[in-house]
C-alpha cells in the first residue's frame, strides 16, 4: 500500500496510525509528533495536577515501545512545517534543527486544536497558564511545586475550568472561577449550571459570572485580574480555560479547504478536499449524527473514532465516521453533570418542535442507605415523539455516566421517547429502581405531550 505519514501524535493521529497497520500490516507508517508524548491522555491532566494521579507516565494510553512494536515509526519532537500535495512530501524539523523530507502515498493531518488566547494585556506574565498539552501541564505543575501558590483564578467556566477548580481545591488552594456568561457549564441549561455553581460554592470556590476579564497586571508582587463590573482580584496564579480553536495553518497552507469555524472540511470517510490527504480529530469538522450536518465539536471520544476511520481508509479500507451526539460528562467535586444530543433551544434552531420536561428522582431505592436525588431534563420532538437529548445532574455515586450512555445509544438508533418505558434496564435496590429515572422522565414527557 505504500507509505502513510501521520502528522500529530495525540488521540486521532495515534488511532489512525494503529488502524492503518491493523488493516494492512505491510503499510509503512510514520508518525510525526511535535512533542515527546504520543498517545497521552490530555484529559487526565487535571487529575495529575491535583496530585490524585501521582505519575504522569500513567497518562500514556500506550508507551513508545508499544507503538513501535506495532510497526509505527515514531519521529518525536519533530514539527511538520510544509505539505506539498503535488510532490506528496512533508517537510519537518526536529527539535535540534535537523530537517527531514518525508514522501507519502497517503497523509493524515491530525494537528488537533490550540487553546484560545484572549487578546488582553498581561496574558504572557509569569504565573499565567493555558492547559492544553503535556508541556502546559508540566509547566503548571512546576509552578505549583516551586511557588506553592495559595490563590488561583480560573478564567472560563467550562469543563476544564470545572475540573481545575476541583484540582486546585484538592491541593488546598483558594479558587475563584470567572466566567463571561450567565452561568458556568454553558453546554447545560442555566438551571443546571446554577446547581453546579452551588456545588462549587459549597466546596469553597468563589464564582463570578457575567464577568469579562479585560487585563492582567501586577500589584504588590502578585497578579491582578481586572475586568467589567469592578472585577478586581489579586492572586498568585491565573489559568485560562476559555476554549480551543482548530489548528489548521499547516493544512490551509497546502490548499486544504476549511469548513465549520475554520476547521478542516472532511467527508465522513475523513477525506479532505485534497486527494490522498485525510484529517481527523480536533482540527476537523464533526458529522453530527442527529443534525446530519457538520459542526465543530472537539472531543477526545470523537477524535479516536475519526482517527480510526481515517487510518482504515488510508490503508485501503472503506469506513465512514458515524457521527457525534456531543455526549459529555464531568465530575465536579461530588457532583456529576452530563449531556447528550440537543437541548430545547438547539432543537428549535434545528427545526424540531421540542418539548423539554424535568424530573427529579432518587438514584436508587430511597429505603436503601445513601439514596440521593438526581435531576433529568429530557427533550423530545412534540410532533413525532423522537428523542432529541438529555441533560442530567446528580451525585458522583448516582451512575450519571451510565444513564447518559443509555440515552446516547437510544439517540444513535433514533428511538422515540415512548419506547423508553419498554427498555429492560437492570435493577437492584442499592443501585436503582424498577423504573429508572430516565424511564420515569420519559413517562412524564409523554404526559406533558398530551396536555
Amino acid at each position: 500500500m505504500g507509505h502513510l505519514v501521520v502528522i500529530g501524535g495525540s488521540d486521532a493521529g495515534t488511532s489512525a496510525a494503529l488502524r492503518a497497520r491493523e488493516i494492512d500490516p505491510t503499510i509503512e507508517v510514520t508518525l510525526l509528533c511535535a512533542d515527546r508524548f504520543p498517545n497521552f491522555s490530555i484529559c487526565g491532566l487535571p487529575f495529575f495536577l491535583s496530585g490524585e494521579v501521582r505519575d504522569w507516565r500513567t497518562l500514556a494510553h500506550r508507551n513508545v515501545e508499544e507503538l513501535e512494536g506495532k510497526g509505527i515509526r515514531l519521529l518525536l519532537e519533530h514539527r511538520a512545517e510544509t505539505i506539498d500535495p503535488v510532490r506528496k512530501t512533508v517537510s519537518a524539523k526536529s527539535s535540534d534543527g535537523k530537517a527531514h523530507l518525508l514522501k507519502y502515498d497517503r497523509l493524515a493531518v491530525c494537528t488537533g486544536a490550540v487553546s484560545v488566547s484572549p487578546r488582553i494585556d498581561g496574558i504572557g506574565l509569569p504565573g499565567v497558564f493555558p492547559l492544553r498539552w503535556m508541556a502546559d501541564g508540566f509547566a503548571l505543575k512546576e509552578f505549583l511545586e516551586k511557588k506553592q501558590p495559595k490563590d488561583a483564578v480560573i478564567v472560563g467556566g467550562g469543563y476544564i475550568g470545572m475540573e481545575m477548580a476541583d484540582a486546585f481545591r484538592y491541593r488546598g488552594m483558594n479558587v475563584t472561577v470567572v466566567e463571561f456568561a450567565d452561568t458556568v457549564l454553558t453546554t447545560l441549561d442555566p438551571e443546571l449550571g446554577r446547581i453546579v455553581e452551588q456545588t462549587l460554592s459549597e466546596h469553597g470556590v468563589t464564582v463570578k459570572t457575567r464577568s469579562p476579564v479585560s487585563a492582567i497586571g501586577r500589584e504588590d508582587e502578585r497578579l491582578l485580574v481586572t475586568g467589567g463590573d469592578e472585577l478586581r482580584i489579586k492572586t498568585d496564579l491565573v489559568l485560562f480555560a476559555v476554549g480551543v480553536r482548530p489548528e489548521t495553518a499547516l493544512a490551509a497552507s497546502a490548499g486544504v479547504r476549511a469548513g465549520e469555524r475554520g476547521a478542516i472540511r472532511v467527508n465522513r470517510r475523513m477525506e479532505t478536499s485534497m486527494k490522498d490527504i485525510y484529517a481527523a480529530g480536533d482540527c476537523v469538522e464533526t458529522w453530527h449524527h442527529l443534525l446530519e450536518k457538520n459542526v465543530y465539536m472537539p472531543l477526545g471520544t470523537t477524535a479516536h473514532k475519526q482517527g480510526l476511520a481515517a487510518g482504515e481508509n488510508a490503508a485501503g479500507g472503506n469506513r465512514e465516521y458515524q457521527g457525534s451526539l456531543g455526549t459529555q460528562v464531568v465530575k465536579i467535586f461530588d457532583l456529576v453533570a452530563a449531556r447528550t444530543g440537543l437541548r430545547d433551544h438547539e432543537a428549535k434552531e434545528a427545526g424540531f418542535d421540542p418539548l423539554t420536561v424535568e424530573f427529579e428522582g432518587w438514584d436508587h431505592k430511597a429505603y436503601y442507605p445513601g439514596a440521593q436525588k438526581l435531576t433529568v431534563r429530557m427533550t423530545g420532538d412534540r410532533s413525532t415523539g423522537r428523542l432529541l437529548g438529555v441533560q442530567m445532574i446528580g451525585s458522583r455515586n448516582s451512575e450519571i455516566s451510565k444513564r447518559v450512555d443509555v440515552i446516547a445509544a437510544a439517540l444513535f438508533k433514533g428511538m422515540d421517547v415512548s419506547e423508553f418505558p419498554d427498555l429492560d434496564l437492570s435493577y437492584t435496590p442499592p443501585l436503582g429502581s424498577p423504573w429508572d429515572p430516565i424511564q420515569t422522565t420519559a413517562q412524564e414527557w409523554m404526559k406533558q405531550k398530551t396536555k
